[in-house]
């Protein structure tokens, strides 16, 4: 296929509007990024020139003109890296990776560009000219010095080429491994055509599990009903969960959570061979930079320090582990009493959890389902942004073009009526072409360009329930609380008050503090006012029954000490890896694995889980040595949302008045400032962990 002509490339339209995403093709990719390569490569080289002499730098012919630039990737790469997430297909990968290398290659020749440092160096040591720039532009030219630093600008030839070498290759790593998770996951499914299988299944993963298999099915005269069957059962989140909660036939649910757990690990979509390559090329790239671990030299970026992560996992470890003990206790004599005879296996805790959970709380999915449809959802979490930020969420379907008929488009206004930001929703699951989980990554960036503010526009994509047939989507209470935690990652890009693209929103914000606002927001899906607001039964309008809505409160805390030890196992294993682990020595990944498992699951970990396989988060999500940040912010959220409980939930005017301060300290700093400041500046103190455990029942 011929490649288009620029002026029909919509790669390259540029300006200030969100992409054209209906209009962009596989085809569209190499020339847009080829002509951008060379564009950067002609700007990047007269910026150098301008700076030969360093004494010469200013803000404007530095980072000013280093912004100019990023503007251009903004239009051009990012809309490609987004829909590798949201339309994955082969044409696509084929593109992406035939510009991945020299993409990560630009972006080290921008970091290690030795006339930019060295003027950037001059601005940071002339009293002058630092003194006249404000917080958030020296925290810009700080961490871009700090980045140069670990792009090994100091290193010499011969090492930075190696350096480069390994950068370019963990980047085709890690977008190989996310490709073998869709695949893996794709690839699975579970056909069952008895009745008696299905039974005690929820009508709605029935429903869905039946249209799966039609979209499925090549003969459309082979299609099933919801009542007949056949059922189609996948990996897929919206599918997998609630067959592991609901499925009365454990040998059916051991298929899956064996699938589930094994994905990625073996055959074309092999993810094990992936992971020691990777752990062995991040080990050497530190050790080229001075660092003793990838660990080390991952923190050099974030808030807390490696002995202070290790100090939080125990101590949190400690004050979870005899609940999580507990709670599995409390499943054993609840199969036992219901006559299961052989002890519990890992694909039974689902099973029983949700039996328990029905006993103590008179609570599932399908009976929440029908008073939480998307839209009554999205009004309820709007009307909370109003009051709490003094914003207004306007839908503005239509004139945006997007990637899927499913996706949303709204915009913001401030309290006197003006645009100040927007966003993409993308709320449902698409297994063949969309990757598990949830997540919020940026459209456009708050910044000047041409004298005028180009507004925030971010993406927030989540793989909730979609509608099945006429039904309407009806979200399970986690995913309401998804989606409030992704609208909170949103209001931090859409709320920023600064106008520097690397300190905007959440650019620049370090690592560890950036799920502050989002695990912020899903406290609120436990404040009566918030949710009985938003529940009403999608058929006959009836409110969220009070008893209900106590019960969800009650449940807050079912099993935290099991939920704590699930998590603390991920953050304390990905920590491992890049700080103990030697990829030289006898023991292999999946056997450490096994062995941190024994120390946080109650339940001896399954010999055969290779979970690792599939763990996007730390092999091909940004999250390297950085899983910790989960715990370390949600000690923030938790005492950030404690500063409401002490102004008075039910009282109006303190929320208000607490909200806006939220707004103009956390919201509005984006990475303008080090986030341990914006916390003494919302809540007047350092932070503590009590309202975290006392969230959490553990205390």
């Amino acid at each position: 296929m011929s490649n288009p002509p620029p002026e029909e490339n919509p790669l390259l339209s540029g300006g200030n509007s969100p992409p054209a995403f209906d209009q962009i093709r596989p085809e569209h990719v190499q020339p847009a990024v080829q002509q951008l390569l060379e564009e950067t490569t002609t700007g990047l080289e007269l910026i150098e020139a301008r700076l030969e002499d360093s004494t010469t730098a200013t803000w404007n012919n530095t980072i000013d003109a280093l912004e100019a630039l990023d503007r251009q990737w903004e239009h051009t790469w990012s809309p490609v890296t987004h829909l590798m997430g949201v339309k994955n297909s082969d044409e696509l990968r084929t593109a992406h990776e035939s510009v991945l290398a020299d993409v990560v290659a630009m972006g080290l020749r921008m970091k290690q560009s030795r006339p930019l440092h060295e003027a950037l160096c001059h601005i940071r040591d002339d009293v002058t000219l630092w003194n006249q720039l404000d917080e958030a532009q020296q925290r810009v030219i700080t961490k871009q010095l700090l980045d140069a630093t670990l792009a090994g600008i100091a290193l010499n030839d011969h090492d930075q080429e190696r350096f480069n070498a390994i950068a370019e290759r963990l980047s085709q790593l890690a977008t190989d491994f996310s490709n073998h998770v869709l695949d893996a996951t794709k690839q699975w499914e579970l056909v069952l055509t008895d009745a008696n299988h299905v039974e005690g299944l929820p009508s709605t993963l029935k429903q869905l599990a039946s249209q799966s298999f039609n979209d499925a099915a090549d003969d459309a005269t082979a299609a099933g009903d919801v009542e007949s069957g056949p059922w189609r059962f996948t990996l897929d989140a919206p599918s997998a969960m609630p067959f592991l909660q609901h499925c009365r036939v454990p040998d059916l649910r051991e298929q899956l959570y064996r699938a589930f757990t094994t994905r990625a690990s073996d055959g074309e979509f092999d993810n094990s061979t992936l992971i020691d390559e990777i752990l062995e090329l991040r080990h050497e790239r530190a050790a080229l930079l001075g660092f003793s671990t990838f660990a080390e030299m991952s923190v050099a970026t974030k808030m807390a320090d490696v002995a202070s992560v290790e100090s939080m996992f125990e101590q949190l470890r400690q004050a979870a582990w005899d609940a999580g003990q507990s709670d599995l206790e409390d499943l054993q004599d609840l199969a036992a009493d219901s006559g299961q005879p052989q002890p519990l296996c890992h694909w039974d805790l689902p099973f029983w959890a949700e039996r328990l959970r029905e006993k103590r709380f008179d609570l599932n999915d399908e009976l929440i389902r029908p008073y939480f449809p998307l839209e009554r959802v999205l009004d309820g979490l709007f009307e909370l942004a109003g009051r709490l930020f003094g914003i207004e969420v306007v839908a503005a379907d239509g004139p945006v073009p997007v990637w899927h008929e499913d996706v949303r488009y709204f915009r913001i206004r401030d309290e006197a009526g003006q645009p100040i930001a927007a966003f993409y929703l993308d709320p449902y699951s698409r297994p063949q072409d969309k990757r598990g989980g949830a997540w919020m990554d940026d459209c456009l960036s708050r910044r000047i360009v041409d004298g005028q503010l180009q507004l925030p526009v971010a993406h927030l994509v989540c793989n909730g329930t979609p509608p099945v047939g006429q039904q309407p989507s009806l979200m399970t209470f986690r995913e309401v609380e998804t989606l409030f935690h992704e609208f909170g990652h949103g209001l931090q890009h859409m709320l920023t008050t600064v106008d520097y693209a690397d300190a905007s929103g959440i650019s620049g914000v370090e690592w560890d503090a950036v799920e502050l606002p989002s695990q912020f927001m899903e406290n609120w899906c436990y404040h009566r006012t918030t949710l009985m607001g938003i529940a009403r039964h999608y058929q006959t309008g009836e409110p969220l029954p009070d008893e209900i809505f106590d019960n969800l409160r009650r449940a807050r805390t079912y099993r935290a000490g099991s939920l704590m030890l699930r998590q603390l196992n991920f953050g304390m294993l990905d920590l491992y890896l890049h700080h103990q682990y030697d990829p030289a020595s006898d023991e292999t990944v999946l056997e450490a694995q096994q062995r941190i498992a024994a120390n946080t699951s109650p339940l001896a970990p399954l010999p055969e889980n290779r979970f690792l396989c599939s763990f996007q988060h730390i092999f091909a999500g940004g999250y390297a040595a950085g899983y910790y940040s989960y715990k370390w912010a949600e000690v923030l959220s938790a005492d950030a949302y404690s500063a409401f409980e002490d102004a008075g939930l039910d009282d109006p005017e303190a929320v208000a008045q607490t909200g806006r301060r939220f707004r103009d300290t956390v919201l509005a700093s984006g990475g303008g400032r080090h986030p341990m400041d914006v916390f003494r500046d919302f809540r007047g103190r350092e932070p503590s962990t009590d309202a975290l455990l006392r969230h959490n029942g553990l205390v």
